[in-house]
């Protein structure tokens, strides 16, 4: 199976995913943050997020979100001036400030919608497409008026979040239910969601022995090393996960300290680094990292882990 990166908004951006990929081996796609159409145009910072020669070396998937086919061209167009041949639909995002404009796991009550979009892709022959969704917006059966749709798509690969978009990130994935999806769907399916482990990787394998892939966002955040893991059928010790994600921590910070001039705007940044970690650390270090208001008592914290 193929382990893609999930795309998280304000922490998998080019630097990260640069110096994950440095230290940390196993994933086979990384997915920018989803690109969308604002105020005419692209926003620069996710232009400056899919430059090639801030991502080179890397499998680099951008995800767009859009809520008509205009904008999809729009930023397809975007994409493409930068050369890129794969590119990923959100049809998954729950945010209501997206779902609202009928974008992200807002356009699935409306086939008519997805259908146009799927057509916009087969006009770009040049272009591998994939698509991100959920099982539907408000349930979970929306998913089966697009069956014909998806089926008769140019889609390489689908990847399902086993959620409604109303449920945002919170309660039971509805494993029944993906099930049959990868029943009913042709397309090569990638599986999404709560996978924080080497079991939890495995179970899905054994499931789903069809599957084409797994998508990690949270769990790899949390453990860098997962996919690396996996793929070498054993968990690191913990002296050697630690140092990897110390390094990484090295780069992040020399990165941060380079960009950001003022001590509280790099404690902004790099507290991102540790936020999905707390599961992985002693608590009292890792709530110690994140109170540290000042460099000092954060470069004091690190030292002690």
């Amino acid at each position: 199976m193929e382990i893609h990166f999930a795309p998280l908004q304000g922490y998998t951006d080019f630097e990260y995913r640069r110096i994950h990929a440095k230290h940390c081996t196993g994933v086979d796609a990384y997915y920018t943050p989803f690109l969308r159409w604002e105020k005419g145009g692209v926003r620069d910072k996710d232009i400056k997020d899919i430059l090639p020669e801030n991502n080179e070396g890397i499998r680099l998937i951008p995800q767009l979100i859009c809520s008509d086919t205009d904008e999809f061209n729009r930023l397809a167009d975007a994409v493409q001036e930068h050369g890129y041949a794969e590119m990923d639909l959100n049809m998954g995002c729950p945010a209501p400030m997206q779902t609202k404009l009928k974008r992200g796991s807002g356009i699935l009550p409306h086939p008519s919608l997805v259908e146009s979009m799927m057509k916009e892709m087969a006009r770009r022959p040049e272009v591998s497409f994939s698509a991100k969704m959920r099982l539907g917006l408000d349930t979970s059966e929306e998913w089966k008026e697009l069956t014909d749709i998806l089926n008769s798509s140019c889609l390489r690969h689908l990847t399902i979040h086993p959620r409604i978009g109303k449920q945002m990130y919170k309660g039971e994935v509805h494993m029944d239910s993906f099930s049959e999806m990868t029943q009913a769907l042709h397309t090569p399916i990638i599986y999404n969601g709560d996978i924080s482990c080497i079991e939890d990787m495995e179970k899905l394998a054994s499931s789903f022995p069809n599957q084409h892939g797994i998508m990690i966002g949270r769990g790899l955040l949390a453990r860098p090393t997962l996919a690396q893991e996996y793929l070498q059928g054993r968990e690191m010790p913990e002296q050697e996960r630690k140092d990897k994600i110390l390094a990484m921590h090295e780069d992040m910070l020399d990165y941060c300290t380079r960009k950001y001039k003022i001590d509280s705007q790099i404690l902004l940044h790099i507290h991102a680094f540790w936020e999905y970690q707390e599961s992985q650390m002693e608590r009292k270090a890792w709530k110690k990292i994140m109170k540290a208001g000042s460099m000092k008592n954060y470069l004091e914290a690190i030292r002690q882990i």
